[in-house]
């Protein structure tokens, strides 16, 4: 018997991984239809035959009501099966991935009029005994249809939460190399790349090497970070999401995020690369280039609406055959352009109403996904195959969560601030000369406080060094005598002055100027 682990609301969200999650709420709704579709389908049927509604009318729109929330549940059904395909790839079963698009396509055809329901509930029941995870009964709640707890195979939990906690993908060189030829680079432009999650460096530096690149990165991991800053330019030590850096600044952007799933502040799920790239896309220049890789399943339907957005001439490649099957990962590439519509931002667009032309591409891009086979090797992709744009751009902000010594002396340099203040300490070191001839005093004022010591060049040389020591003297004064002559009294008072004294060495010999 299998080990299960069950997985119930009072888990904390961050215990169950992200494709466990989307399983069982694809699970939830195939139990749901298996309830609802036969007992909808025998409503419709009695209200057709009942002849006790007076009007027809009423008869024929309640028919019409009852139909069209039986389609609704079954197309919202097929789609839900549909997007598991991703799911169990990311679990590792291409067999169930397989029989999810086969069965989605099988709803969307499937005639609500049939009057029997019984062999497309066994087809669901089948479907859902082949899950990692099994609906089980909560008593507690009255509900015995699995919707407020579930079981899930131990094996799959250990296999995706090993991936998470492995959490650091580094990019192939050989595939860096691959994705660098198909880039073309403006000639006597400096242009600027950025990695958000850029590790140890290695994969930025592969493509900026020899390319009149400055390159950008921002690691979490301390110990990475110090590395990648052998490499790059700059690096902004902590996380990307509370670094500074400004939009529109960089002419590519390589994005190989974590693959994680992550708790949004609303206590739901979000994928890190989904939201590594709605979050940086403001850092490209338009018509600046997205690298963007991932593994095959991860590019869902909502990833694929955001590119398609916001980016053009977007293009998928395959990673070789030995890397692919350690990863499975693609690079998606594509240009920056504007926002057809309004110009929102990712995050807080609503799509429910933009055009179906941007919906029918992330369709296909999403399509594309789910057919490996469709996806060209990216060692096919043809030289220059993306210009980088031909305008040079400052980066005025860029820093990084946490505070490093090398990234604040690079702020010191360019700080004003600092320049005005540290600027005063050149006085010491400029040659000084008086508005007036100096008077005597003057000069024995300067002699003696050390400003003229030294060398003195003139028709006899010789060399001077000043000082002024402290004197004291003592005095008598006020003095009482008694009638013996004794002194009774007196008063004492003590001067301090300063004596300024001038050794000067001549040919003649050394003399003491008091």
């Amino acid at each position: 018997m299998p080990l299960e682990l069950e997985l119930s609301q009072s888990q904390e969200p961050d215990e169950i991984p992200y494709a466990i999650a989307k399983l069982v709420e694809v699970a939830r709704l195939v139990t749901k239809a298996i309830a609802e579709l036969p007992v909808l389908r025998a409503k419709l049927e009695k209200l057709m035959a009942t002849k006790s509604i007076k009007s027809e009318d009423i008869r024929k729109t309640l028919c019409r009501n009852l139909a069209a929330e039986m389609q609704h549940l079954r197309n919202k059904l097929a789609d839900t099966v549909q997007s598991a395909r991703l799911p169990f790839c990311e679990a590792d079963m291409p067999e169930m991935a397989a029989m999810s698009g086969k069965l989605a396509a099988s709803l969307k055809a499937f005639n609500l009029m049939t009057p029997d329901y019984t062999k497309l509930c066994t087809i669901l029941q089948t479907y859902l005994s082949k899950f990692p995870i099994q609906p089980g009964d909560d008593k507690s709640s009255g509900n015995v249809n699995g919707d407020n707890r579930h079981k899930a195979s131990a094996a799959v939990i250990a296999r995706l939460m090993n991936n998470v906690r492995m959490g650091y993908y580094p990019t192939d060189l050989t595939h860096i190399q691959h994705i660098t030829r198909s880039i073309s680079f403006p000639i006597g432009v400096t242009t600027n790349l950025f990695d958000p999650c850029c590790g140890c460096g290695l994969a930025l530096r592969a493509m900026a090497q020899g390319n009149n690149c400055y390159a950008y990165g921002v690691e979490l991991d301390e110990h990475r970070a110090e590395e990648a800053q052998s490499r790059l330019h700059r690096v902004g030590f902590g996380s990307y999401f509370h670094s500074h850096i400004s939009h529109e600044a960089f002419h590519a952007m390589l994005l190989n995020p974590p693959y994680l799933n992550v708790i949004t502040p609303g206590g739901g799920y979000a994928r890190s690369e989904k939201r590594f790239l709605v979050d940086s896309i403001w850092h490209l220049m338009i018509g600046g280039l997205l690298v963007y890789i991932i593994p095959y399943y991860r590019l869902t339907s909502d990833i694929c609406r955001v590119l398609c957005d916001n980016f053009t001439d977007i293009s998928v490649w395959r990673f070789a055959d030995d890397e692919f099957a350690k990863w499975k990962q693609i690079a998606v590439m594509g240009i920056r352009k504007k926002r057809d519509r309004w110009g929102f931002s990712p995050v807080c667009a609503d799509t429910s109403g933009t055009d179906n032309d941007a919906e029918q591409q992330a369709a296909a891009l999403s399509a594309q996904a789910e057919d490996i086979a469709s996806i060209p090797l990216l060692d096919t992709i043809p030289d220059g195959r993306y210009p980088l744009p031909d305008t040079p751009k400052k980066m005025d902000l860029f820093k990084g969560a946490q505070f490093n010594i090398n990234e604040l002396a690079d702020q010191l340099k360019q700080s004003k601030s600092f320049s005005k203040l540290f600027e005063s300490k050149k006085l010491d070191t400029l040659n000084k000369r008086p508005l007036l001839p100096l008077n005597l005093g003057q000069i024995g004022l300067v002699g003696g406080s050390g400003l003229i010591n030294g060398l003195v060049e003139c028709d006899i040389p010789h060399i001077i060094k000043g000082r002024i020591i402290k004197e004291k003297r003592e005095s008598t004064e006020d003095v009482t005598r008694g009638a013996d002559g004794a002194i009774i009294s007196a008063t004492i008072r003590e001067t301090v002055t300063n004596k300024m004294i001038f050794n000067v060495l001549t040919a003649a010999g050394f003399q003491s100027l008091l």
